[in-house]
C-alpha cells in the first residue's frame, strides 16, 4: 500500500481541524511504529504463549491475515525438524517454543520466529517406548518456560537463554500413577502457581522454585491440560481424571466438585472448555460429549449426547456454536441443545483452532483448511497440503503466520499476512 503525503495532510487538517491535528499525527504514527516493529517480530500482533492460546480455549483474536491463498498455497517461510512427538507451539516475543524426542532424549527448543533458526535447545533423558514423543505444549510466562514431559519431568527454563532454573521428577517425587500413554498435559501458570494434570486431580509447584504447593493424590489422572476460571467469587480449576472432570481451588487443590465421566481406557484427554457457569467435556471412544452447569458444590448435566466424540482433539466455542473433531469428522453443534447443525468429512485426527470469524483446521493427513466459523454450514476459504505424516497436533496462528506439526517432527511455518 502506498500513502501519498502531500493529499493526506491537508485532508487530516479539515476532517479533525488544528487542535486535533497532533493527535491524529500522533495516531498515525503508533500505527506506522507498530507496522515497522512487525516486520522486526510479530510483537504487535497476537502471541500464542500456551497450549489453545492466551484464554486456552483455542481462539486467537488476531486479525487482518489472509484466507485468500495462491494456487500453490501459503508460502513456506520455514521448515524444521525438532524429533518425534505430538508438541504443538507457543509463540512469544518473536520466539517459538516446542518439543520433540530423538534418540531417547526430549528436547525443548527455542526458535526464532521469523527464520526457523535455533536459538537454544535443552534435552534430557526420556526413553521413547512405544510413545512417540511428547505430547505437552511449553508454557510461557513471566521470563521462563515450563514443560512437562510424558515421564512426568517438569521442567522450568529461562525462556532467554534456556538455562534449567528447576525441575521435578513428579513420579519419583509424588508416586504418580501414569496414564497408559504417558502424561499428556500441558503445564499452566495461575498466580504463582504451576499447574500440571497429574495424580487424581493435578499437582501445583511454586512457580519459582518448584516447590509442591499441593497434590491430590496418586491415582491416574487425565489427559488434558487444566482450565482455570472463576466460579461463585474463587479461582477454580477444572481437571479431568481418569473417570471424572473435578473442579478444584487454585490455591489449595480442595475439591469443590466432581462429575463423573467414564471412558474406555480413562481417556478423557481434551480439554475442557469453559462458558460462564457452564463447562462442555467430550471423549472418544464412542463416549460423545456433555454440557455440565455448575452450581455451589455441584455439577449437573444440561445435556448429553455422542455427537461429538473428541478423542484429544479440543472443541471451540464460537458465538454459541461448538466446533471440533467428532470421531473423524468436523462437526458444528448448538451450545445449548447439543444439536448438529453440520458435518464434514476426511478430518482424520486432526485440530483446528479459530481467529477472526474463521476455523483454521488441519487434518491427519496434513490438509490445512480456512473455513467460516457458521453454523450456516462448512463454507471453506482456502485448502492447501501443508505436511505429509500423521497430524494430530492443532495448528496454531500467530503473528501473520500458521504454524503446522507432523507426528515424525516436522514443524512448517507458512505466510498468512495479508
Amino acid at each position: 500500500m502506498q500513502f501519498n503525503q502531500t493529499r493526506t495532510a491537508p485532508n487530516i487538517f479539515m476532517a479533525f481541524g488544528p487542535r486535533s491535528l497532533l493527535a491524529s499525527l500522533a495516531f498515525t504514527g503508533s500505527i506506522a511504529a507498530c507496522v515497522i516493529s512487525s516486520r522486526l517480530s510479530p510483537a504487535c500482533a497476537a502471541d500464542w504463549p500456551q497450549f489453545r492460546g492466551p484464554a486456552r480455549n483455542g481462539i486467537s483474536t488476531e486479525k487482518g491475515w489472509s484466507a485468500r491463498w495462491p494456487k500453490q498455497g501459503p508460502k513456506t517461510v520455514w521448515k524444521v525438524n525438532v524429533g518425534k512427538g505430538h508438541s504443538s507451539v507457543a509463540v512469544s516475543g518473536g520466539r517459538v517454543y516446542t518439543m520433540g524426542n530423538s534418540a531417547d532424549k526430549d528436547t525443548s527448543f527455542c526458535l526464532d520466529a521469523a527464520t526457523g533458526r535455533t536459538v537454544w535447545k535443552q534435552s534430557y533423558r526420556c526413553p521413547a517406548k512405544d510413545y512417540p514423543g511428547p505430547r505437552s505444549t511449553p508454557t510461557v510466562s513471566g521470563g521462563r518456560v515450563y514443560t512437562f514431559s510424558r515421564d512426568a519431568q517438569l521442567y522450568c527454563l529461562n525462556s532467554a537463554s534456556g538455562k534449567v532454573l528447576w525441575s521435578r521428577n513428579l513420579i519419583r517425587d509424588h508416586k504418580v500413577q501414569p496414564p497408559t500413554w504417558g502424561f499428556a498435559s500441558s503445564p499452566i501458570v495461575e498466580g504463582n502457581l504451576a499447574i500440571v494434570n497429574a495424580g487424581a486431580s493435578g499437582v501445583a509447584v511454586d512457580k519459582a522454585t518448584g516447590k509442591t504447593v499441593w497434590q491430590s493424590g496418586t491415582k491416574m489422572g487425565g489427559y488434558a491440560t487444566p482450565v482455570a476460571f472463576n466460579a461463585a467469587g474463587k479461582r477454580c480449576v477444572a481437571i479431568f481424571s481418569s473417570d471424572a472432570l473435578v473442579g478444584v481451588e487454585a490455591k489449595s487443590g480442595k475439591q469443590l466438585w466432581s462429575y463423573p465421566w467414564k471412558t474406555s481406557s480413562g481417556v478423557n484427554a481434551a480439554d475442557p472448555l469453559v462458558a460462564g457457569d457452564q463447562i462442555f467435556i467430550a471423549s472418544g471412544y464412542g463416549k460423545g460429549g456433555a454440557l455440565v452447569k455448575l452450581t455451589t458444590g455441584k455439577a449437573t448435566a444440561v445435556w448429553q449426547n455422542r455427537s461429538m466424540k473428541s478423542h484429544f482433539s479440543s472443541p471451540l466455542l464460537v458465538k454459541g456454536y461448538l466446533f471440533g473433531n467428532d470421531d473423524g469428522t468436523l462437526r458444528c453443534l448448538d451450545f445449548k441443545t447439543g444439536a448438529v447443525k453440520w458435518s464434514k468429512g476426511g478430518l482424520g485426527k486432526g485440530g483446528l483452532m479459530a481467529a477472526d470469524g474463521k476455523l483454521i483446521v488441519l487434518s491427519e493427513h496434513g490438509l490445512l483448511s480456512i473455513a467460516q466459523a457458521t453454523a450456516a454450514g462448512y463454507k471453506e476459504l482456502a485448502a492447501s497440503q501443508v505436511l505429509g505424516g500423521t497430524c494430530w497436533t492443532a495448528p496454531v496462528l500467530s503473528g501473520g503466520r500458521i504454524y503446522c506439526r507432523n507426528q515424525e517432527g516436522d514443524l512448517v511455518c507458512l505466510n498468512v499476512k495479508s
